[in-house]
């Protein structure tokens, strides 16, 4: 427990020092932009600063997740962490949309661009960039918004690197038409990345089954269990990235009682824990009880006779 809450305290303080590195990266790129007239640089404090704000936000809520459930809100405020998620990864996307836009236009309407300049700020934006990955590099796995963010960061080193490649070539070769076709490069590649968050969190605000779970393999597991007769009526959902609930029916292949039954929930418990990593199970026991024995069914579908 005290090694959780030490990990806890450590991803708060890292996450922390990565939002002030972005607006510190976001406002010196703006500015370089600016002088050197590079729509690449601009655009990568354009996406620095957003993604300050989406870290900004995640530092937010994952202070606020951690707060107790009530009697309204009895699963507490941990699935604000999706919908922050959700509404970074849409933005992201917003914004990309818009640098591609502004890119045509560029294609279109070629501007000279001030290399040097160009070259010294993305330069610094990749070192800071290259720090805030190492910070929050042990926790992406542990959250969803912790992960977006470090998705973040990799785009945002990337496209540094890419601004300094560009740079480069303007520098030696005069080429201006790199700085729009690498904006359009790395708003293509943010996209592409924060569609999987997108999809990540769509499905868990419409409480899809998880998709490693196999109902299947859990219906077969839990019949295997002495006195099961059969499962059905089963729902599967998560109710954040890594907290996964489970409830169900067992049937029971006679009448038996109530402690007795109580021994069969606590086995069937252990299994979808250790075997299933799910967290949290409700089961209800019942003989000859409901119409329909599907293991998907509607709430309808399960009435008494």
């Amino acid at each position: 427990m005290q090694q959780h809450h030490t990990n806890r305290t450590k991803e708060s303080r890292n996450l922390f020092i990565t939002v002030f590195l972005n607006f510190i990266i976001a406002t010196a790129e703006l500015i370089g932009g600016i002088f050197s007239n590079s729509l690449a640089l601009i655009s990568d404090a354009i996406h620095n600063f957003s993604d300050g704000v989406a870290m900004l936000i995640t530092y937010i809520t994952v202070k606020i997740s951690k707060k107790q459930s009530t009697p309204q809100k009895t699963f507490g405020y941990k699935r604000i962490q999706i919908l922050a998620a959700l509404f970074n990864a849409v933005t992201l996307i917003a914004i990309c949309l818009f640098l591609i836009y502004e890119s045509y236009d560029r294609f279109v309407n070629p501007q000279e661009v001030k290399s040097l300049p160009m070259l010294l700020v993305a330069s610094i934006g990749l070192i800071a960039n290259l720090a805030g990955v190492i910070l929050l590099k042990d926790f992406k796995s542990g959250n969803i918004n912790i992960k977006a963010a470090y998705l973040h960061l990799i785009g945002d080193t990337l496209s540094s690197v890419a601004v300094i490649v560009g740079g480069i070539l303007i520098y030696f070769y005069n080429i201006h038409w790199i700085d729009p076709f690498i904006t359009v490069l790395i708003s293509l590649y943010i996209i592409r990345e924060t569609y999987k968050v997108i999809a990540e969190t769509y499905n868990i605000l419409m409480q899809a089954t998880p998709a490693w779970l196999d109902l299947q393999e859990v219906e077969k597991r839990l019949c295997a269990i002495e006195g099961v007769k059969g499962v059905h009526h089963v729902h599967a959902w998560s109710l954040t990235d890594h907290e996964v609930h489970f409830e169900g029916h067992l049937e029971l292949e006679q009448d038996i009682k109530v402690s007795e039954a109580q021994l069969i929930c606590c086995e069937a418990t252990i299994i979808l824990s250790k075997e299933f990593g799910i967290g949290h199970s409700t089961l209800q026991v019942e003989n000859n009880l409901c119409s329909t024995q599907n293991l998907i069914a509607n709430s309808n579908d399960c009435q008494t006779p």
